[in-house]
């Protein structure tokens, strides 16, 4: 059984995807004609995602929804907003990565930013398991699930209509939990996944000055939506002026990033580093 929240996503996504049957347009017009990614109707027709009041405005707009259907699909969106996920629920998985790993999946274009943590997207399964373990109200069983379900996700870096453009600061490469052999495989799996021509995997060295103080970790899916990570789980912004906000954040650490050949002598500088880290603690 799903969540109240999740519930009531649901009874939201159907009555819109009724209205909108009911007018005649299919998802992508809807989209059109109210300014939103057809990304966006889809998810919220399916209760994976909730919308912005504003997004909610422009998509009863573009249905012509009287305003008796317009208050009534309002006070839907406040029975979502109001309602909790229930403690089964919230235990059921680690709540880290749930949001942004969903997100991904209907996304054609990914950027992500990560100053501490790597990208959901590049992590391989052990280290996944240090991210989900660290969650609250983190159980063996939930992270066992939110690992599979990472690992499988990352089939998407294969899939060639997809494009996918990472950038990191130097400290994530440093910054690693576990011990030195985990990092090494880690970081292995970086090169490989560098190699892909759906990927650019770009990093700032820590010779080099960030042009914004980094706070926290960011994904940008398509251009209508930003995943912000934060200890507490994730939060998708879909306003314009956020998106537009996070984009221009993003444009400027990826020019101050190394890519390509740079890139890949970084990574194996920090595998050396790695690696002596491993001799010393055999010693």
């Amino acid at each position: 059984m799903g969540s109240e929240r999740q519930d009531r996503m649901k009874a939201l996504g159907t009555r819109l995807r009724g209205l909108r049957t009911d007018a005649g347009l299919t998802g992508a017009v809807l989209a059109q004609l109210a300014g939103v990614g057809q990304p966006t109707v889809s998810k919220v027709e399916t209760g994976r995602m909730v919308p912005s009041a504003d997004v909610l405005g422009r998509l009863s707009h573009a249905l012509s929804l009287d305003e008796a259907t317009a208050r009534e699909v309002r006070d839907l969106l406040a029975a979502v907003e109001a309602a909790q996920p229930t403690v089964q629920a919230a235990e059921a998985e680690p709540a880290l990565g749930s949001v942004l790993d969903v997100a991904v999946r209907s996304a054609q274009l990914v950027r992500s930013f990560q100053c501490v943590v790597l990208p959901a997207m590049l992590q391989s399964a052990e280290y996944a398991r240090h991210v989900f373990d660290s969650a609250s109200a983190a159980t063996p069983e939930g992270v066992g699930r939110a690992v599979a379900a990472r690992i499988e996700r990352q089939s998407l870096l294969y899939e060639p209509e997809r494009e996918w453009v990472f950038v990191l600061t130097e400290g994530v490469l440093r910054t690693w939990p576990g011990s030195p052999s985990l990092m090494l495989a880690q970081l292995d799996r970086l090169l490989a996944v560098e190699s892909l021509s759906t990927v650019r995997l770009g990093v700032i060295p820590w010779r080099r000055a960030v042009p914004v103080m980094p706070r926290h970790g960011f994904s940008l899916c398509d251009r209508e939506a930003v995943v912000v990570e934060t200890f507490r789980g994730e939060r998708v912004l879909d306003d314009s002026s956020d998106v537009t906000s996070y984009e221009d954040t993003f444009s400027r650490f990826e020019e101050a990033a190394t890519f390509g050949a740079g890139v890949r002598e970084l990574l194996l500088q920090v595998m050396t580093d790695f690696q002596a880290l491993g001799d010393d603690a055999t010693r």
